[in-house]
């Protein structure tokens, strides 16, 4: 199923600021058989039923790559025009960080764990209350993103709920996420009018005209399709105008199974991937070959209520078999995992979270999103449920590593040296060797005895977030925005963030 060709992929640049990417794709919850029925509906999908909704401009575009259009406007795209367009897709993605070494490579070679949603409302940890989210509320949950080693980018999470103008909200919301991470982000945009505003904002903080260009460290995130089936005519606008600016593009299909797609999980992921997959033709009639990760989140439904349910088994295994689809051809991926239908950071948030992250980690999805930080079906944002879930990613990415078997390993002689010494490896010099390369341990999960943990007070796992949390804010403002540069962007744009010390 992979595409050869004769494309490289370079390796993954050193991350020392981030746990490193595991590879993952050991579990394929797909045979390879019904995996490529799947993908055969899919195709047959945009050959025969096509894609509705394409503004004109779009529609001779794609025709002119080799669709047609249909009497009735839908705009049908042929297997060989798609597979041409997949063939000139880069396989690989590099995407840089706002500091140089804090990029990733995307693109079948590591797992990766990222913020995302549009949360509007945020748990108050002080008053254990819901209220409307805000600007502030941003950049504390992207601050906090910035010193989590297990996070490796951070999409906007929340919705500044106290900005209303349009503009001043997509140029608040990509310099709060900014001023706040070093790490790779993405923003979404509210027109295609606003994209222009935001890079002019990014090359400033940046330091000059073209600088993002060179170093696009925001992905534009991009919702292409309503499903079923049809472009979105905005996203469209927004895709162009974001390419011709040089940003990557994070193309997204969120069909809802039940509702907006088959209620059945293989129908379902077979109209999400012709989605994706029709992203990736109108990139390639855009711009052949522009960088684009495809974001593919086949969510579902409690067919008792009909309202999304991110935390089920259900949920669990699509988004795995949705990262393998992706694999499998070669395309840059991002799938969504670690919803949750509870409230609060209780039993059900821990293994809804806990199973639905690890089964798309461990099926090799190049980006898990939405995986971190989020409450109440993705409606409710918390930084102290990003640092719990953070520990809960470190343990996940342990677990794809695997098992690692070197011949010092499985060394008789280590053997021999402790069962006619001291008759325990505690003190054994493998042993102190491997204890930070063999073993992660938690930054917040509690591993006291009982009677220590009666002793220190009977802290909960609330207790220290809490902590760590105030730990992160109090230590100030990172370093990573020059103080000019950030004095230039206030002068020129309306910025209602206040200055952090």
């Amino acid at each position: 199923m992979a595409r050869r060709g004769n494309r490289t992929r370079p390796a993954p640049s050193p991350l020392p600021v981030v746990t490193p990417a595991p590879s993952g794709g050991a579990y394929r919850p797909l045979s390879d058989i019904d995996r490529d029925r799947i993908v055969e509906h899919a195709f047959e999908m945009l050959e025969h039923v096509g894609m509705a909704d394409a503004p004109d401009r779009y529609a001779e575009l794609l025709i002119a790559a080799g669709g047609r259009r249909r009497d009735d406007g839908r705009v049908l795209l042929p297997r060989p025009m798609v597979e041409a367009a997949l063939d000139r897709a880069p396989s690989t993605v590099e995407l840089p960080g706002f500091v140089d070494d804090h990029g990733v490579s995307i693109g079948g070679k590591g797992v990766h764990i990222g913020t995302g949603g549009a949360a509007v409302q945020i748990l108050d940890a002080a008053t254990g209350t819901y209220r409307d989210s805000v600007l502030g509320d941003l950049w504390t949950m992207m601050r906090v993103v910035d010193e989590l080693p297990n996070i490796h980018y951070g999409l906007r999470p929340l919705v500044a709920r106290d900005i209303e103008d349009p503009l001043e909200l997509d140029l608040n919301t990509a310099f709060a996420v900014t001023a706040a991470t070093a790490k790779p982000t993405g923003v979404s945009f509210t027109s295609a009018d606003t994209v222009d505003p935001v890079v002019d904002l990014f090359d400033m903080m940046l330091g000059g005209t073209g600088r993002f260009a060179a170093q696009p460290f925001s992905m534009a995130v991009v919702v292409h399709v309503v499903p079923p089936l049809r472009f979105s005519p905005e996203g469209c606008e927004i895709m162009e105008r974001a390419i011709e600016r040089g940003m990557i593009i994070q193309t997204c299909s969120a069909g809802q199974a039940g509702a907006t797609s088959p209620p059945s999980l293989a129908g379902s992921l077979a109209q999400g991937l012709a989605e994706i997959l029709a992203g990736v033709v109108l990139a390639d009639a855009i711009k052949p070959g522009h960088p684009c990760i495809h974001a593919f989140m086949p969510f579902v439904s409690d067919l008792r209520t009909g309202a999304m349910t991110g935390g089920s088994g259900e949920a669990a295994v699509v988004s795995a078999a949705a990262a393998q689809l992706l694999r499998d051809l070669d395309i840059p991926n991002a799938v969504s995992a670690g919803i949750t239908e509870s409230k609060t950071a209780d039993a059900q948030a821990g293994y809804e979270k806990s199973y639905t992250v690890t089964l798309s980690a461990h099926a090799g999805a190049d980006m898990v999103q939405l995986s971190v930080g989020m409450l109440g079906s993705i409606m409710v944002a918390s930084p102290e449920v990003l640092v719990i879930d953070a520990d809960m990613c470190g343990a996940i990415l342990r677990s794809v590593r695997g098992v690692e078997v070197d011949p010092s390993y499985l060394d008789l002689a280590v053997i021999e040296d402790v069962v006619s010494g001291e008759g325990h490896y505690l003190g054994s010099p493998q042993t102190l060797e491997l204890m930070r390369s063999e073993y992660v341990y938690p930054d917040l999960g509690d591993r006291q005895s009982v009677a220590e943990w009666v002793s220190a007070g009977e802290p909960s796992i609330w207790d220290a977030a809490g902590q760590k949390v105030a730990e992160i804010l109090a230590a100030g403002r990172p370093d990573h925005l020059d103080t000019t540069n950030e004095a230039a962007v206030r002068a020129a744009f309306p910025i209602h963030l206040e200055q952090h010390p």
